[in-house]
């Protein structure tokens, strides 16, 4: 079947290109679908993170049609541009698949890669000028939906995607076995990520529960209420170790963190004042006793 709609298209670029865009659709607007019923389903609401922000009819048709936009003009030339692109690198389009193994290894390193491009990249956004002229966009809402996974400006859009679809571009070079439905089967995943991401939705079986390093809704939900912090996409260590982690478990840390330094700092102070005290009595003890040896 895989064999027989490049023949049937007869034209590599183009068989790509139409089910690459049909896929993304799919899955976009197909995962996003259960977290729209979750909000019109009061029940779920008790699993909501900001439970009293529930989406309207008109904001989330609002972000459909700027979703659809985006795909269009700004993600679908992208997706073109992708198989002519990866092919020069060296990508296979042939029949057998890789093993899945190879997959699986490919695809947690583009994970791993993706994520620190996206951690500096969204960072960067929130830098002043870019934040108010770019990223502001996707800040509209403080609790997010599913479908406001790719609601942003253009330019955010087409430079944090780059991390998706031209790292595996760059992993070609390196690596010849790399083939194009590890590229869909990528994609499957960092949507559904994505979308999960910006769910609003925290379930006891949740990921991040079972992962603790998994970003996850409750992750990326704090840097939409916050505005700031929490930028990684996937995992939490960028966020960790660079000390940019929100949220109130992040702000106790912090508080403990500079609770101890002042606390060392003040038993360094007080041993430093106790040596000086305890060298002024060595000197007044050996004046003491030289006074005594000239004196007998």
């Amino acid at each position: 079947m895989w064999a027989a709609w490049y023949a049937w298209i007869a034209d590599d670029v183009l068989a790509t290109g139409i089910m690459s865009f049909v896929m993304h659709e799919l899955v976009y607007f197909g995962r996003s679908l259960p977290w729209m019923i979750c909000d019109a389903i009061p029940y779920f609401q008790r699993w909501k993170i900001q439970d009293q922000k529930i989406p309207n009819a008109a904001q989330q048709w609002r972000c459909i049609k700027s979703v659809l936009f985006t795909h269009l003009v700004i993600e679908l030339p992208q997706i073109w541009l992708f198989h002519p692109l990866a092919k020069a690198a060296g990508m296979s389009t042939d029949v057998p698949f890789p093993a899945w193994t190879t997959m699986a290894f490919q695809i947690a390193i583009f994970f791993v890669l993706e994520d620190a491009w996206h951690y500096w990249l969204h960072r960067l956004f929130h830098w002043g000028p870019l934040y108010k002229n770019i990223h502001k966009i996707h800040h509209e809402h403080s609790a997010p939906f599913g479908l406001a996974a790719e609601y942003a400006h253009p330019v955010e859009v087409l430079t944090l995607g780059i991390g998706t679809v031209f790292i595996p571009i760059g992993y070609c070079w390196f690596a010849p076995d790399f083939h194009v439905m590890t590229m869909y089967i990528w994609i499957c995943l960092r949507l559904f990520q994505a979308i999960d991401a910006h769910s609003g939705y925290d379930f006891p079986w949740s990921l991040h529960h079972f992962i603790p390093f998994w970003a996850g809704a409750s992750h990326h939900d704090v840097h939409h209420e916050k505005f700031i912090g929490n930028y990684a996409s996937s995992f939490r260590w960028w966020d960790y170790m660079l000390d940019t982690e929100a949220g109130p478990e992040a702000q106790q840390r912090r508080r403990d963190k500079k609770r101890a330094e002042r606390d060392a700092k003040a038993l360094a102070e007080q041993q430093r004042l106790s040596m000086e005290s305890m060298g002024k009595d060595a000197a007044v003890m050996a004046c003491q006793i030289a006074v005594e040896k000239k004196t007998s």
